[in-house]
């Protein structure tokens, strides 16, 4: 029988011999996983900064660095949602490159702490692609939403301040995110968008828009004579406050557009900033029928 002091010695003995075999191999592998975890760290804070310097608005409420390489569909006419378009835009896309940068450097952190470890990683990685595939066809529609909702971004098919028609639901857009599309339409109602169930976009509020007025008036009304007035009338009101700031071009009167059972009906139109359509055509109604009221012509 063994003693308990030679029971004693026998362990310390063989703690001394596990430490000076595996001793060196243990520690290098604890550095070499605090290496990788603090390398990982400090990437992903460069990269998060770097995402963050490009993704904040110049002095002066110049683009984004992320925007400049690509194209912007939003007018200048716009004002001070100019910028909060641009801003909401890169903070979207960069709230994305951040979560991708994250995902990616710690997934390839965590592989090489499994290696280092001496776990072989080829059975993650092909269990792995199998659960990817099998998550991406469950989860289709979201991976629907979130393609179409930044190929929306990419291409600034529309964005905040921006009078919509998005099929479901027509009104101003108040948000744009990934996965939805938020718009309040006339009658104050939120509406949610999925972006991957938008299927197409009419945006007015690009460029220019178009103010379409039509009067009616009787059959018995000289055309010729009311469209003179009317030619007129719009010219002196378009040089006039307040339509003068919305209208960008010379209004025109196109003359007959349609024949009806109660009369005649005459078009005038007028090029205006984007948005400012609907205003310019109620102000413009609410002048031009006086007008021709005064001539001596008849609504029907």
């Amino acid at each position: 029988m063994t003693s308990p002091v030679d029971d004693v010695t026998n362990k310390a003995a063989e703690a001394v011999t596990f430490v000076d075999k595996y001793g060196p191999m243990i520690l290098t592998g604890a550095i070499k996983i605090i290496v990788i975890l603090i390398a990982a760290v400090v990437i992903r804070a460069l990269l998060r900064k770097v995402i963050d310097r490009i993704t904040t608005p110049g002095k002066e409420g110049r683009k984004p660095g992320l925007l400049k390489p690509l194209r912007e569909r939003a007018p200048q006419a716009l004002g001070n949602l100019i910028s909060e378009r641009r801003e909401q835009r890169a903070k979207t896309i960069g709230s994305v490159l951040k979560s991708i940068v994250t995902i990616m450097i710690f997934g390839i952190a965590f592989l090489e702490i499994l290696i280092v470890v001496g776990i072989n990683i080829t059975p993650i990685l092909t269990s792995a692609g199998i659960l990817g595939v099998a998550i991406g066809f469950g989860a289709q529609n979201l991976v629907k939403d979130f393609l179409a909702g930044m190929f929306m971004l990419l291409e600034d098919q529309y964005g905040v301040g921006d009078v919509v028609d998005l099929g479901p639901a027509t009104g101003t857009v108040e948000a744009v995110a990934l996965r939805t599309t938020t718009i309040r339409d006339t009658g104050g109602t939120v509406w949610y968008v999925r972006n991957g169930e938008i299927l197409r976009v009419g945006n007015s509020s690009q460029g220019f828009a178009v103010a379409v007025v039509d009067l009616p008036l009787s059959y018995g009304a000289n055309l010729a004579e009311a469209t003179q007035v009317l030619d007129r009338t719009v010219r002196e009101v378009a040089d006039k406050d307040p339509l003068k700031a919305d209208i960008t071009a010379k209004p025109e009167v196109l003359g007959v557009e349609k024949f009806t059972p109660e009369g005649i009906t005459l078009r005038v139109t007028a090029k205006t900033r984007p948005g400012r359509q609907w205003a310019v055509q109620r102000n413009l109604r609410a002048q031009l029928m006086p007008a021709l009221e005064e001539a001596g012509f008849t609504a029907k």
